[in-house]
């Protein structure tokens, strides 16, 4: 099929993710300070959206503290800078599973299961714009570890979402939850159209080769809107491979630690690469009120 290039697109930028790189670069931020400076940062430099996740300011391991989440929201809304916010809601649901030979009781260490209401406080109490749901459940990179998002869990949240008024963006790892994210449309349990992020080259979603993506890319409805990324070298290819496909882009240090072999990147970085490549293909990047009209998102200042 014929390729559609995207001549306005927003950029995301994936501030910190709940990944084990606080000790791998000094530019991954830990406090709600930190990120939240990191993010506007980030917004100077171009980025119509900021994706937060938390973490415990002392160690750097992923954290669900609603103080966290609050005194992020606080500090980029109190900002004189301004920036579409994307809370993360895909904490919550790990598994992680003893020995082959005896897989129960699950590991307390890395398990963290709540229910749909713990897993959407933080959003419930900051009001962001969008927030994500992760469209499926996945074996994700270590080998005993599952990310969990039943159907029933997916339904629960995504309803919460939508009754919050908060945009979900869907999180597809694979064809089957982009599937799965329409069938949530088709029951009213989101609205449509979506906002989806297609994630590429997630061990062990899929693969980022080109095949795969636009089979991604064939599988999203047409009047929705997507965005996508690849990890590490892969980062900025996607950028353009995003584009060129009628996407929009995400970049950042959850995703990728690097500007160049050998030199550590900062979010800032990231997202002004990227708004190189997106304009050195004659596409504009917009802000982010241009992404709140095209999306229908409205800011609010949290309960």
């Amino acid at each position: 099929m014929p390729l559609t290039m995207n001549r306005e697109v927003f950029i995301t930028c994936a501030v910190t993710g709940s990944g084990g790189t606080q000790d791998r670069s000094p530019h991954v931020p830990r406090s709600p300070a930190q990120i939240a400076e990191s993010a506007i940062e980030a917004a100077r430099a171009g980025a119509a959206v900021v994706h937060c996740h938390v973490r415990d300011p002392d160690t750097g391991a992923p954290s669900r503290r609603l103080d966290l989440y609050r005194e992020v929201t606080d500090r980029i809304r109190e900002s004189e800078v301004d920036v579409v916010l994307n809370l993360t809601a895909g904490m919550g649901g790990d598994m992680v599973f003893g020995p082959t030979e005896r897989p129960l009781p699950l590991k307390e260490a890395g398990t963290d299961m709540v229910g749909a209401a713990e897993r959407v406080e933080h959003v419930a109490q900051c009001l962001p714009e969008i927030c994500t749901l992760d469209c499926g459940t996945m074996n994700f990179a270590e080998a005993d570890y599952v990310m969990t998002n039943t159907p029933g869990m997916l339904r629960a949240m995504g309803a919460m979402m939508t009754h919050l008024g908060v945009k979900p963006e869907i999180e597809a790892f694979d064809t089957g939850h982009l599937w799965f994210a329409k069938e949530l449309v088709k029951e009213g349990v989101l609205d449509g159209p979506a906002l989806v992020q297609l994630c590429m080259g997630v061990p062990w979603g899929a693969p980022d080769d080109l095949n795969t993506f636009m089979a991604m890319v064939n599988n999203v409805p047409d009047d929705w809107t997507f965005s996508a990324f690849s990890l590490g070298r892969n980062q900025m290819a996607y950028v353009a491979a995003s584009v060129l496909a009628g996407g929009n882009v995400r970049v950042g240090l959850e995703d990728n630690l690097w500007l160049n072999k050998g030199v550590l990147a900062t979010n800032a970085q990231l997202v002004d690469r990227a708004v190189g490549v997106i304009e050195g293909m004659g596409a504009r990047v917009i802000g982010p009120q241009e992404v709140r009209d095209k999306l229908g998102l409205v800011k609010r200042a949290p309960k």
